[in-house]
């Protein structure tokens, strides 16, 4: 009950989201039932380099794993394939979900992973707070975002978030508050799941621009800001040669790395 109540108190302006989440409160006890509680779901946000822009050769066209699944705009649980987002899909590439899910798979065999992508190109850090919009995609990412993620948790249990977004706040002015109001996502999320230790993984931007390193400056402090919060370097990764974001390859280094990340925050948690 407490995660449709918070959806409810999030999503601001929209009554539609108000009644559909009141009248499933009534249905708690069944929704319970169908809860699969070896389903690990991780919710995938930030802008472009986390919805993907790496080509899509025949390698990453055949990657996958019949255990790990992605979440479709319709919310449909499907086999996971590249690419996992729909925020721009004449664009849409190899972004780090799939190499994350099937890492993390491949790290406990016997679960099974829901990606739950919700990345949308170009956003600031401001489009992702309550009521947030998106002009270029007339969209509400954090808003729709809630949507997607009700929808997931009545399938499964939600383990982790990734997080990479930063290009569109790099300037120096906006890196200087970045901190902030990056940590006040996270509790936000961490409230609606109603779970203070949900792991968050953010992965660095690209060092091949140097306004860039204003962004990843900032979040080395988030390991000492946020309690079970990470960060995956972007060391020796490549951009597909426009100076914004990471080629195929690296996308696929991402994603390894934040799993690396998201295991360690994982039995920090457990060892407790």
């Amino acid at each position: 009950m407490f995660i449709f109540i918070s959806i409810c108190s999030f999503a601001q302006n929209n009554n539609d989201i108000m009644k559909k989440n009141t009248e499933s409160t009534g249905n708690n006890e069944s929704n319970k039932n169908k809860i699969d509680s070896t389903f690990d779901l991780y919710l995938l946000i930030g802008q472009s380099n986390m919805a993907g822009r790496g080509p899509i050769t025949k390698k990453y066209l055949k990657e996958g794993n019949p255990h790990v699944l992605m979440l479709t705009k319709e919310n449909i649980w499907v086999a996971a394939k590249n690419p996992l987002h729909f925020d721009k899909p004449k664009i849409a590439g190899v972004g780090p979900g799939l190499s994350f899910g099937i890492a993390m798979q491949n790290f406990k065999t016997s679960r099974k992973i829901g990606l739950i992508p919700c990345a949308v190109g170009g956003t600031s850090i401001d489009s992702w707070k309550p009521g947030g919009y998106d002009s270029a995609t007339k969209t509400h990412p954090y808003d729709d975002m809630l949507l997607h993620l009700e929808a997931a948790l009545q399938s499964g249990v939600l383990k982790g978030v990734l997080w990479l977004q930063g290009e569109s706040d790099s300037k120096p002015e906006k890196a200087a508050v970045y901190l902030s109001k990056l940590e006040e996502l996270i509790q936000q999320i961490r409230t609606i799941a109603n779970n203070n230790e949900l792991p968050f993984v953010a992965g660095e931007l690209g060092r091949y621009r140097a306004e860039f390193q204003n962004i990843n400056k900032v979040l080395k402090s988030l390991p000492g800001s946020i309690q079970y919060a990470a960060v995956a370097s972007s060391r020796g990764l490549k951009d597909k040669g426009d100076h914004t974001h990471f080629n195929s390859e690296s996308q696929e280094k991402m994603g390894k790395r934040m799993a690396k990340k998201m295991r360690e925050l994982q039995k920090e948690i457990g060892s407790r």
